[in-house]
């Protein structure tokens, strides 16, 4: 038996409430997770701060801005995006 049968096996011996109850517990422990996003996007950065492109790009060329690949994708760490804010 494969895993994925021996995990719906596994299920249907379990009551509704019992099922419920478990997915209660993990929503409760995923709402007490602080919500803040990691990266985003060159293109939703130009939008959320309104700063133009080229002047974000000249912001990641000087180091200011934190950035990460992702495939071809280049993506700004929120937290570097914030930065330039927050001194003022």
């Amino acid at each position: 038996m494969g895993s994925y049968a021996r995990e719906r096996s596994h299920e249907q011996g379990r009551t509704v409430e019992d099922r419920q109850s478990a997915a209660g517990e993990v929503l409760a422990l995923l709402e007490n997770l602080p919500v803040e996003l990691i990266c985003v996007p060159v293109a939703t950065a130009v939008k959320l701060p309104g700063i133009a492109r080229s002047t974000l790009n000249e912001l990641i060329g000087s180091g200011e801005l934190e950035t990460a690949m992702i495939g071809r994708s280049t993506f700004i760490l929120y937290c570097s995006l914030k930065r330039p804010f927050e001194k003022h």
